[in-house]
Parts: structure tokens; sequence; C-alpha cells
């Protein structure tokens, strides 16, 4: 890892941050990196030492979890399979109809999707977090949406090996 050039680097990794390459550019200038666990820490701090715009850029950029991406198969491989992992892709009608809902309501009080890893978690906890997080403030949101996708690009830098 700790050779490896800027295009194998972005080649290889580039697709972490759902289409915000960016991420990965400005964490190759933070290399070379030791292990998996030191890439995506420097994917972390790019994500989280990025303006507000840049961070609502990422956040923009992923997908709502059920939502009309997802059922039209439009998702990216890594955000199919994620979602696929914790059953988001077989709901009942009335998780779907949940899902909707609230992905609804969040979008209207943030301005952007709900954003969590959803890897090792089931339906209902991800649609409870949905429920509470609604409660936050913008700003708090944001942090808490970045810290998220800072979990989903360590877990894509980890299956990339």
């Amino acid at each position: 890892m700790s050779g490896e050039g800027r295009e194998a680097f972005l080649g290889r990794l580039g697709h972490v941050a759902e289409d915000s390459p960016w991420v990965a550019e400005r964490a190759w200038a933070r290399g070379p990196f030791a292990d998996a666990a030191a890439t995506a820490d420097a994917f972390a701090a790019v994500a989280r030492e990025a303006t507000p715009g840049e961070q609502l850029a990422l956040i923009r950029a992923h997908p709502d979890l059920a939502g009309r991406a997802a059922l039209a198969g439009g998702l990216t491989a890594d955000s199919a399979r994620e979602q696929a992992s914790a059953g988001v892709d077989r709901l009942t009608p009335g998780d779907l109809e949940r899902f909707t809902a609230l992905n609804d309501r969040y979008r209207a009080r943030f301005g952007f999707p709900f954003v969590m890893r959803v890897a090792g978690r089931s339906v209902g906890e991800i649609l409870d977090a949905c429920e509470r997080r609604l409660a936050n403030d913008a700003d708090a949101e944001r942090a808490t949406a970045i810290g998220e996708i800072a979990d989903i690009m360590r877990l894509r830098i980890e299956a990339a090996g």
C-alpha cells in the first residue's frame, strides 16, 4: 500500500466516497499509508476537514435508503451491496412506506439524504435511527452524516484490500 502510485490508488479506491472522487484524491496526498486502517483514517480526515459546502455535496452524493434509485436499480455497486446486506432491498410494504415517509421528512428538514452505515444493522434499527436523528439540528446532523460516511468508506476500503 505504501508504494502505490496515484493512478493505482485512485483506480482501487476512487469509488469508496460515493460519486466523490475528490475525497480519494485528497486522501492520496496524505500517504503513503501503512495499512487499510491508516488509509481509512485519511479518507475520514478529508471528509471531516472539507468545507461545509463540500461536506453537503458528499452527503448529497449518497442515495436515499430504499429510495427511487434503489427501486429503479440505479445504485452504485457498493450501495446496492450494502443496502442488500441490511435487507433494505427486501422490505415489507409497511417498511417501504415508513422508509419513504421518513426519507421525505428527513430531506425536507435537512436538505440532504439520510446516510447511515447499514452493514450489520437491521431494517428496524435503520428506521429507528432515522426517526431519532430527525430531532438533531442541522449542524449536528451534518456531522453525524459525515461520521457515517467515514464508517462506510472504512468498510469499502477494507473490502478493497
